[in-house]
């Protein structure tokens, strides 16, 4: 099994990588999108803090079910079309760094063997509480990306 010491402090660091980010982000880009299908960098930030929560719920139901049977998440068609953009940016970020804490103050519980439990996933061949939490870190550093390259972006028709 890899090394849940490492993995733990990339998700509690995260935030702080994230925010910042997000915060130099300019004013009049930052609910921009980039097409009519594309996330802006305000919404790719305010998804990122309501990604915890129903990764603790499959902790949760993983941790207590015999046979665990993990549902895909799917972006509801509200936030594709810009619910997100409703959002207060400022509450959501703080909901981020406290649910996150939260998360980390969670998992450093964890024993190994609560690390190595399995579930069943509807889209995934394989899948852990490790995996779970790898791919919650590997998620939000994707969106990271996409606020990074929305930051960076020369040309805003």
């Amino acid at each position: 099994m890899s090394d849940t010491t490492t993995l733990i402090s990339a998700l509690e660091t995260a935030p702080g990588v994230i925010i910042p980010l997000i915060r130099e982000v300019p004013p009049q880009i930052l609910k921009r999108r980039p097409s009519a299908a594309k996330w802006s960098a305000y919404e790719h930030a305010c998804h990122l803090s309501q990604s915890d929560a129903p990764f603790r719920g499959r902790l949760d139901m993983i941790l207590s079910s015999p046979e665990p049977y993990i549902e895909s998440i799917e972006n509801s068609p509200e936030d594709e079309a810009g619910a997100l953009l409703a959002i207060d940016l400022d509450a959501s970020l703080d909901r981020y760094v406290r649910e996150r804490a939260a998360l980390v103050e969670r998992l450093k519980q964890l024993s190994s063997d609560e690390w190595q439990k399995t579930a069943e996933h509807e889209a995934f061949d394989h899948y852990s509480v490790w995996i779970m939490f790898r791919h919650l870190l590997n998620h939000e550093m994707l969106h990271a990306y996409r606020i990074e390259e929305l930051l960076l972006k020369k040309d805003w028709d």
